[in-house]
């Protein structure tokens, strides 16, 4: 019997007594991908990523082992309402223009105290200011660095299209308009390198592509690194009790937490371990998230049915896009139909094997979009389930 389908019998079993479409957390895994973090991480912080996890219980999992602080959350309402359940150092990501939210932040002292608000325009602390609503208190504020790599003179650009500060001297002149402005204060600064840590460069029956990508992302690194020591310079001379320096992802970590300049690292996927993480040379880890569809006609030869699994991912749309069936091996997609809302072929020989009620085992192909398709996920230990936990779906919370 191979690895995978062991682990197939053991999901098997340890779901038998409940009905699909279901989702589960193989802790196993889950817990050595957390250690294999922080091992990368050689000694600095790990702030996991909620986007990609988007469960508390996992989040709080994994934030009680040693090497992991603090949460890089993706909405204003998500960051105070973790810091209302008792997360105390929560970074937003990415700007809001969530005026309630604001209101709520700026009045309340707690909540004043464990958020940090992502900044890169100063049009964004005007909006803050106006949607004060009588809220004095001081907002916590992290600048984010434009990561993406600039070749011939700008004219070719490879990266994901975030922040407008490229410079180190754009970052240091938005840190003074803070330091300027009453009720504000920079705390630190984040710099993801999305087309390194996002990016796989193992492709399968693509060589010259995966070499390519190596070769980019080798010269970004070396880049980036120059850079991004030289903004931490350029701030710090106008900021001199920054308290962090946050930067890259999954697939990035080693390389990240290299640069002296880098105090903490972000990472959320390498929990989970979706599809999307197979093509990497960086790291391997093991899948611990999978959702399960039942089986519901056999139409023919080769065919089996399976209620739903249309559950793409962000990004651009692509194959690259979809769950993969993973358990039983060697089922595939009818290029007619692929993924569908209410049902889904699937061909291959062992569809022969299954039986109507069998289960077919997914992975999606990004990590915490899966929980906004299910409510709980079962926690597997061996071959039981030993709990099942909401995920934010599951407490009535959908922030985007």
């Amino acid at each position: 019997m191979t690895a995978r389908a062991a682990d197939r019998a053991r999901f098997d079993r340890a779901t038998a007594h409940l009905d699909a479409p279901l989702a589960i957390v193989d802790l196993d895994a889950f817990d050595a991908n957390a250690d294999d973090l922080v091992r990368r991480a050689g000694g600095k912080p790990v702030r996991v990523a909620s986007k990609s996890v988007r469960c508390r219980a996992l989040l709080e999992r994994v934030l009680a082992k040693d090497g992991f602080a603090g949460v890089m959350s993706f909405t204003l309402a998500e960051s105070l309402w973790l810091a209302r359940s008792g997360f105390d150092d929560v970074l937003l990501a990415y700007p809001s223009v969530d005026r309630a939210g604001y209101a709520e932040l700026t009045a309340d002292p707690k909540l004043a105290a464990a958020v940090t608000v992502m900044v890169d325009d100063p049009a964004q602390l005007a909006l803050i200011d106006r949607a004060r609503d009588g809220g004095r208190e001081v907002v916590r504020v992290c600048l984010e660095l434009d990561t993406s790599l600039r070749l011939f003179g700008g004219r070719v650009r490879v990266g994901a299209r975030r922040s407008p500060l490229h410079s180190p001297a754009e970052v240091a002149e938005l840190a003074r308009s803070v330091a300027r402005r009453p009720g504000f204060e920079v705390v630190g600064i984040m710099a993801y390198e999305g087309h390194v840590a996002g990016v796989g460069d193992a492709l399968a029956g693509r060589p010259v592509r995966s070499r390519a990508i190596r070769l980019m992302q080798a010269a970004a690194r070396r880049e980036l690194a120059e850079r991004r020591a030289a903004v931490v310079r350029a701030v710090r001379a106008v900021v001199p009790g920054l308290e962090f320096v946050n930067g890259g992802g999954t697939g990035s970590v080693q390389y990240t937490v290299a640069e002296d300049a880098v105090t903490e690292v972000a990472a959320g996927s390498g929990l989970y371990v979706p599809r999307l993480f197979d093509n990497y040379t960086s790291f391997s880890g093991r899948p611990a998230a999978l959702f399960a569809q039942p089986v519901v006609r056999r139409p023919g030869v080769g065919v089996v049915t399976v209620l739903g699994g249309g559950y793409p991912a962000s990004g651009a749309a692509g194959r690259d896009r979809l769950p993969v069936p993973y358990l039983p091996e060697g089922l595939r997609y009818d290029p007619q139909e692929g993924a569908g809302e209410v049902q889904t072929p699937l061909l291959g020989s062992p569809a022969d094997d299954l039986l109507i009620g069998d289960r077919v085992w997914f992975r999606h192909a990004k990590a915490g979009e899966l929980c906004e398709r299910f409510d709980a996920l079962h926690l597997v230990e061996g071959d039981r389930v030993t709990a099942t936990v909401p995920t934010y779906r599951g407490e009535g919370r959908t922030f985007l």
